[in-house]
């Protein structure tokens, strides 16, 4: 009978592998095909189909860069928020202290700010189900919270100064994510804008802050994007296209099957006439790299900072039967002077995923001398035919080594095991109304306020709970950044994010930089013929 079935076996496989052949369906193709029937159909153990064949895409993807992604059917919704710009929820940011969830901040305008949550806050229950003192994980909370537009999550809060539980029926809705960090008149006509993503909603976060700050009509931009990942193509195009004059190459894109394709300028953009300086450094990536890539080549402005990740792999979403999806690298993107940023990945992912790491050990991000560019990689900008350098990220103009001067082990064993975000969670729980009340505005926060002692105190003493010694001398190396960063938080969750950075900006070196070029136009005009 044994002998009956592989016989049985073989039969239909010579079956169908002359089918194949007759069809025109490739060797490589059946042979794949093959191998899921023979382990589908005789493999020992019972075995998940749907988790075979996932495997196996992963495995596809992973030879080809480390780019190309599967994303399950259940996940691509939450992996799509950041470039969709929103999500279904109640609009709160939270962090689990004690095991009591802590409401961080509320969203302006969103369904938790409009029924009277209120940063401090604690949650105890949601939905009648009790969350407090479970060591629930965030994760599961986060599905509790959250759910479709228009449907109704019940929560129980705990309020400092109140003494009954209040419970809030709270509808939830569409709750948009930021891309925009900030925009603000850092210095007379000069604009600063900060971008965490580029998104679907980027363009018009932007022309309403501008609008709302007054920016359009600004001598100056400074355009932050360091840390800045990316996101979608079109809108590092609509972003660039604001710089750049009429039919000026923005980017082309091409591949071994896609033909090239050429992205220009098409309008006038607000900020054509503006002096323009962008701020870049080591996590800038993507469409960071395209916008920073195009405003280098056209010598429109100056780049300031450190040399960029060197992403330049262009991904189209390809939708699977059962929902989920590949992001399948299709092309990659030239600068307009024909450098591919895209750095090498040859070595495996590994080597690929560290290679931050070792710009670190090698001095890099100290030092601009330790980065040698071969010949091969040397290209011309299009306007002053300045130098510049392609095969693995943006060169800046003005390299701006990372400032380490603040840096301990002590603060970032305080970071790392969350005693800096848990002190400053239960200090805004304890003191959120008086602050309110104590300060009317930001700017009359920004002006007063000082992180004393106290605070201080307390922040040590739970670090010493969590497990670090006290470092007198390491944490006053710290000092000065740390109580800086505790009362750019205290701002943000009290007000907005960009608060956050008006405060912060104090210790953005790169940011320095531009504000001494721009204080003398002339020298950044000096400095582009220089380099010409």
């Amino acid at each position: 009978m044994h002998k009956l079935r592989i016989c049985f076996f073989s039969l239909v496989i010579a079956f169908c592998s002359t089918t194949y052949a007759e069809n025109g369906v490739s060797v490589d193709y059946w042979k794949l095909s093959k191998a899921f029937y023979a382990i589908q159909k005789c493999y020992v153990d019972s075995l998940s189909e749907a988790k075979l064949a996932e495997s196996a895409i992963r495995g596809m993807l992973k030879e080809l860069d480390p780019h190309s992604v599967y994303i399950p059917a259940e996940e691509v919704e939450r992996a799509n928020e950041s470039i969709v710009g929103n999500f279904d929820g109640i609009g709160i940011s939270f962090q689990m202290i004690d095991d009591t969830l802590s409401v961080m901040q509320t969203i302006a305008g969103c369904p938790a700010e409009k029924v009277g949550v209120v940063a401090g806050d604690k949650i105890i229950a949601v939905s009648g189900k009790t969350i407090a003192g479970v060591k629930m994980p965030t994760s599961d909370i986060s599905k509790m919270i959250r759910g479709p537009r228009g449907t109704d999550v019940s929560v129980k809060i705990v309020r400092q100064g109140v003494a009954k539980p209040i419970d809030f029926l709270i509808t939830r809705d569409k709750i948009p994510i930021y891309s925009l960090d900030a925009a603000y008149l850092i210095a007379p006509q000069t604009a600063y804008i900060k971008l965490n993503s580029f998104a679907q909603n980027t363009m018009e976060e932007i022309y309403n802050a501008c609008e709302e700050q007054h920016l359009w009509k600004c001598k100056n931009l400074i355009l932050d994007l360091q840390g800045n990942g990316g996101g979608l193509l079109s809108t590092a195009l609509y972003l660039a296209d604001e710089f750049l004059e009429n039919q000026k190459l923005i980017v082309y894109t091409k591949g071994f099957q896609e033909p090239q394709k050429n992205d220009f300028a098409t309008r006038q953009g607000h900020f054509e006439k503006a002096n323009l300086i962008i701020l870049v450094d080591e996590s800038s990536a993507s469409a960071s790299e395209i916008v920073a890539g195009a405003i280098q080549d056209w010598d429109r402005g100056l780049i300031i900072g450190r040399r960029t990740f060197g992403k330049g792999l262009v991904q189209r979403p390809m939708i699977l039967p059962d929902g989920s999806h590949i992001r399948l690298t299709v092309a990659r993107y030239y600068t307009p002077s024909g450098r591919c940023i895209q750095k090498p990945y040859n070595k495996g992912d590994e080597s690929y995923q560290k290679e931050l790491i070792q710009r670190l050990q090698h001095g890099e991000l100290g030092t601009s001398d330790s980065i040698k560019f071969p010949d091969s990689l040397r290209y011309e900008t299009c306007s002053l035919h300045r130098t510049v350098y392609g095969g693995g990220g943006i060169m800046p103009d003005i390299f701006v080594p990372l400032d380490t001067t603040f840096y301990s082990d002590y603060y970032r064993d305080l970071l790392a095991k969350g005693v800096i975000s848990k002190t400053i969670a239960n200090y805004i729980s304890k003191n959120s109304e008086e602050l309110r009340q104590r300060y009317s505005d930001f700017e009359q926060f920004n002006q007063h306020f000082e992180v004393n002692d106290m605070l201080l105190n307390e922040l040590i003493e739970n670090g010493e709970k969590a497990g670090i010694h006290f470092n007198e001398a390491e944490f006053n190396t710290s000092k000065p950044f740390i109580t800086l960063q505790i009362k750019a938080i205290i701002a943000r969750d009290l007000w907005t994010t960009s608060c956050y950075y008006k405060i912060m900006n104090e210790f953005n070196v790169p940011l320095k930089k531009a504000l001494e070029l721009f204080s003398n136009p002339i020298k950044i005009i000096q400095f582009l013929q220089k380099k010409s």
